[in-house]
């Protein structure tokens, strides 16, 4: 028997190969499906079946194209409809994969199809479970995300709470525990930066087995402090049940290189969103005019998921040389399909065309910190809640709004004034400068190294306090 995660940092998710005596069952695999046959070809082995814990909302699973190469047939929970050929298995299902049992346990409560798969293996022991989004280790998933339901997220915590008392806390304690997602997921609040526990260690530290819990302390402490789901979370999970074009198309389609006349022609007719994935210190340097910036050494796919509102919307890339099918393979990863090209060569070449450029003012914290004290300056913080709770600078004209809420929170400020941008490190606040440029703000100035260079200087902050929930 083998067991291999397959851990994309980016989305903080994991995909799992579990191969048993030739025969190969893939777990939430991503939308380019390739290394899944490659591996299974390399081991002389045949994908049986792909599992799928849930309608993911947080990235396009690629169980569609996984099953239209291999012959493999996808697997859901009970409950579970979709416009594609599936198999929906019944609560205490199994499954062999040459010598173990993969069973089905229904447990839902992130979603109502949710189900968590208990491997049995060759000599009948309870092995691991691949829980999904119903248990992480740290935390458990987010109730609020069920598509088509009449029932409020209240409701979807109470099964959750069911689901873990009667489904996943009676199995043994050595139960390895593979979760789909670890820190840096929306689908929690506070996931553990491990990627693979032990069950028993989970009762014992996870907030949400606690034993004493009541069921309305369990309903109650899950949805404190959850903030909205990103806006693409209904998009990602439609396209999972209804279906998608296939990977290989949307990269082809993007993998398009354009010179400098080429990209500015096709950014005009398609009223094209121009996407910088630079270095933010590139893009500080030298941009072009409108052109928004998410870098992909960041963040990159759930921050265009958060921001970019159109699925649909016409993409050109500024990328790195060398990162043009990096960047198209991350944006398809989030449903974003519709890149139309590159631009070949880079900023240099827009710049050795004669083409427009602009930049963005960036200052030193020791900079801003001067500024502060003798100037009565903007201040913008984009930080999430939690983090500007916990300590932010002091003073009668600093502002926040997260930078995930950037759209609806415009408003609150004024084009005719300048503003001084942070966020911790100096990426998100880059991002922020370019939507609002892109917008008619032009009087920016961003503060490199963000509030941990602040807090080096004698700029004045609030006292700290221990957040609860980042």
């Amino acid at each position: 028997m083998k067991i291999e995660q397959i851990y994309t940092g980016c989305l903080a998710q994991g995909a799992y190969y579990i191969e048993s005596n030739g025969e190969v069952a893939i777990i939430d695999p991503l939308r380019e499906t390739q290394q899944y046959v490659d591996k299974a070809n390399k081991e002389h082995a045949k994908i049986k079946y792909i599992f799928e814990t849930h309608f993911h909302a947080d990235f396009v699973s690629g169980h569609i194209d996984l099953a239209k190469k291999t012959g493999a047939t996808i697997v859901f929970g009970p409950g579970a409809e979709t416009n594609y050929e599936a198999y929906f298995a019944k609560d205490n299902e199994e499954f062999k994969i040459g010598n173990i049992i993969i069973k089905v346990l229904h447990t839902p409560g992130h979603t109502l199809e949710s189900s968590t798969f208990l491997l049995i293996d060759e000599n009948g022991n309870k092995h691991a479970i691949f829980s999904g989004d119903t248990l992480f280790l740290g935390d458990v998933g987010r109730p609020d995300l069920a598509i088509k339901s009449d029932l409020n997220k209240e409701d979807l915590a109470g099964m959750l709470f069911d689901s873990l008392r009667n489904k996943v806390m009676t199995l043994p304690d050595d139960v390895i525990v593979y979760p789909a997602h670890g820190a840096g997921s929306a689908c929690g609040k506070n996931l553990s930066k491990e990627t693979v526990g032990v069950l028993g260690d989970q009762k014992k530290t996870n907030y949400a087995l606690r034993a004493d819990m009541t069921r309305d302390e369990f309903i109650k402490e899950v949805l404190e402090g959850m903030p909205p789901p990103p806006q693409y979370f209904a998009k990602n999970a439609m396209m999972n049940k209804s279906g998608y074009d296939a990977f290989e198309t949307i990269l082809k389609k993007g993998d398009n290189a354009l010179n400098p006349e080429e990209f500015e022609a096709i950014a005009n007719q398609e009223i094209a969103l121009v996407l910088d994935v630079r270095k933010e210190e590139d893009f500080i340097k030298s941009h072009i005019p409108n052109s928004i910036f998410i870098g992909i050494y960041g963040a990159f796919a759930p921050w265009v998921g958060a921001l970019i509102t159109d699925l649909k919307q016409p993409i050109l890339l500024v990328s790195p040389e060398g990162k043009e099918k990096e960047t198209i393979t991350r944006l398809s990863r989030v449903g974003y399909d519709n890149t139309l090209g590159y631009l070949k060569g880079g900023i240099n070449a827009w710049k050795d065309a004669g083409k427009d450029i602009e930049t963005l003012e960036s200052i030193s914290a020791k900079e801003f910190s001067n500024r502060f004290k003798n100037e009565a300056i903007n201040t913008l913080d984009v930080r999430k809640d939690g983090e500007y709770k916990s300590e932010h600078v002091v003073g009668d004209k600093v502002q926040h709004f997260a930078l995930d809420y950037i759209n609806d929170n415009m408003h609150t400020i004024d084009k005719n004034k300048t503003y001084y941008l942070h966020c911790a490190g100096g990426y998100r606040s880059v991002i922020a400068a370019s939507i609002l440029k892109a917008r008619g703000f032009n009087n920016l100035v961003d503060i490199s190294g963000g509030f941990v260079a602040i807090k080096n200087t004698d700029t004045p902050t609030s006292n700290y306090v221990c957040p609860t929930t980042l």
